[in-house]
């Protein structure tokens, strides 16, 4: 979910408010994105702490939180 709304964030939202000087999206995405990442990250720790995860998995995942696709890819790599 934190995936889908960095996505609607940047693909939508932010042309409506840049584009068509309509910034009210940007403040509802991009809130629900902020707790959703938040909650992303919370997530990233449990996951080190249940599977065992190295270090550098975890940073891998954190990392690839800022990254529009970035949690497609965790959970198709380190989930699956």
């Amino acid at each position: 979910m934190e995936a889908i709304s960095f996505l609607v964030l940047l693909g939508i939202a932010m042309p409506l408010k840049y584009i068509w000087d309509t910034p009210e999206m940007v403040q509802v995405v991009g809130m629900a994105h902020g707790i959703l990442f938040m909650l992303y990250i919370a997530g990233a720790w449990l996951m080190k702490e249940k599977l065992n995860w190295s270090w550098t998995t975890f940073f891998i995942a954190v990392a690839c939180s800022v990254l529009p696709f970035g949690p497609f890819y965790i959970e198709r790599k380190y989930l699956s």
